[in-house]
């Protein structure tokens, strides 16, 4: 089906009745990018009164297996990174719900409209102070994946993080094209956040349960360890270029 829509009909609502839109809106078009080892589509949300909302699906069932991470578990993974961005409050993260599409259950997430001409390549010649929130958050979520093109800068100027799906794993598993924040340290409003989330989760809080359903518990139990890690070596560790880094780059 193609995704065309005249661009007077494509609306980008407001974070409630976008999550809304995403949650139940009916699936009316979409077609396959053919972008990475999982197959992922650009789809057209009804958003009522001939309105369409425009999301990424990236269903369970087009999941390739990796030797290293449980099959098909992968839209959780990025499912539960989005709720983590939630809890700390950072970084930018398009919405994300888990739901049934048409070719089943996967995520769906708030299309960004975005400069195709910016990565982190790019980003970084100006903006690396702002970045160091993804460099901690990737460290916290433990993300095995990221590559220069996971960042989209909008039409306004923000930034936005994007493709989690290599997350949580318990054994560590960082692989980034962010190199700069090797050996520096973090700032110290961002580690209180951590300090913050740390002690929730390990009173099973309400952060506890809803990871729950998305994660294992060993999952949950190396998270904590990252983040008890990460409050008393408040840094970037220093990584290996040979080896600590995704493929392709971009």
């Amino acid at each position: 089906m193609s995704v065309e829509q005249k661009s007077e009909n494509v609306i980008d609502p407001p974070g409630l009745i976008a999550k809304q839109i995403l949650e139940s809106a009916e699936i009316i078009s979409g077609g396959q990018l053919l972008l990475g080892s999982n197959s992922t589509f650009l789809v057209n949300l009804d958003a009522d009164d001939g309105k369409i909302m425009r999301a990424i699906y990236k269903p369970k069932i087009g999941e390739k297996p990796l030797h290293d991470y449980p099959t098909q578990t992968l839209y959780r993974r990025e499912y539960a990174t989005y709720l983590m961005s939630r809890f700390l409050g950072w970084p930018n993260i398009p919405i994300t719900v888990v739901r049934e599409g048409p070719l089943g259950v996967g995520t769906l997430q708030s299309f960004i409209n975005f400069d195709p001409n910016k990565n982190y390549f790019t980003l970084r010649e100006k903006r690396l102070e702002e970045l160091v929130v993804v460099a901690l958050f990737d460290l916290v979520v433990n993300n095995g994946d990221r590559k220069g093109g996971h960042f989209l800068e909008d039409i306004t100027g923000k930034i936005w993080s994007i493709d989690h799906g290599l997350t949580f794993h318990k054994d560590f598993k960082l692989r980034t094209v962010m190199f700069e924040y090797c050996g520096s340290s973090f700032p110290k409003e961002l580690i209180d956040d951590i300090k913050n989330l740390a002690i929730q989760l390990e009173s099973k809080d309400t952060q506890h349960k809803i990871l729950a359903d998305q994660i294992s518990d060993v999952e949950i139990d190396a998270l904590i360890s990252r983040l008890l890690f990460i409050i008393e070596n408040p840094e970037h560790p220093v990584l290996d270029p040979y080896i600590d880094v995704p493929w392709p780059l971009v």
